[in-house]
């Protein structure tokens, strides 16, 4: 029986260090000002979240596989422009699909990830901007904008 209670108070631990590690969205929708000077959110042609253009369209993005969406705003107008890196492509052909625990640490270090996830030290994505604070949080708001 002490094997078995253990093991129970290690879960508990582990999923509670999870929890405490998931971020916050709120926090996430205040932080999210420094991703809209390149990405907007837009659901179904509705424009939820005001953003640039030169990234792609963040709706729905935990669960999409890296390097598909091709959806950008121009204006009031969206676009498909595809501005994606073969090496971000490639990623999502390897089997990339953003989590919000990928998307937390892509967002801290685009470059790094990538290089990482791909094995291959030349490899780059077209994000270079790191975020040191907060992208836990930004994470979290973006997976209250998932496909359904």
């Amino acid at each position: 029986m002490p094997k078995i209670a253990a093991i129970a108070v290690l879960i508990s631990l582990l999923t509670s260090a999870q929890a405490i590690a998931a971020g916050d969205p709120a926090k996430g929708e205040q932080l999210y000002n420094r991703c809209s000077s390149c990405h907007a959110i837009i659901k179904d042609g509705e424009v939820l979240v005001k953003g640039g253009i030169t990234g792609p369209n963040l709706y729905g993005v935990v669960g999409r596989v890296a390097g598909t969406e091709n959806d950008y705003l121009n204006g009031s107008e969206r676009l498909p422009i595809g501005m994606f890196t073969d090496d971000m492509i490639r990623a999502g052909q390897d089997g990339l699909v953003w989590t919000e625990e990928n998307i937390a640490a892509y967002s801290q270090d685009p470059v790094g990830f990538i290089k990482e996830y791909l094995n291959d030290e030349t490899a780059r994505p077209n994000m270079s901007v790191k975020l040191k604070k907060g992208a836990d949080d930004i994470a979290a708001y973006l997976t209250t904008f998932t496909a359904q």
